[in-house]
């Protein structure tokens, strides 16, 4: 543990308990907000390393599949 981690828990475990849960909860915060900010990667990159090949044509017969037996009432 480094110096900075050993003085929050030193600090953190001298707060009441109640304290201690809003701590937590802008610590939440504060790793959302981090996660946030990464770029996205798009799903043609996260598909990359499966070896999908799909072209528009294998697309659009499996949406026909999918989709052809439903009608615009069926919404």
């Amino acid at each position: 543990m480094n110096n900075i981690q050993q003085s929050l828990l030193e600090k953190l475990l001298e707060l009441p308990p109640d304290k201690q849960e809003e701590v937590l909860d802008f610590v939440e915060f504060l790793h959302q907000k981090a996660i946030a900010k990464q770029p996205r990667q798009s799903l043609k990159g996260l598909w990359s390393t499966l070896k999908i090949d799909l072209s528009e044509e294998d697309i659009a017969t499996a949406r026909q599949e999918m989709w052809g037996n439903f009608s615009q009432g069926d919404f």
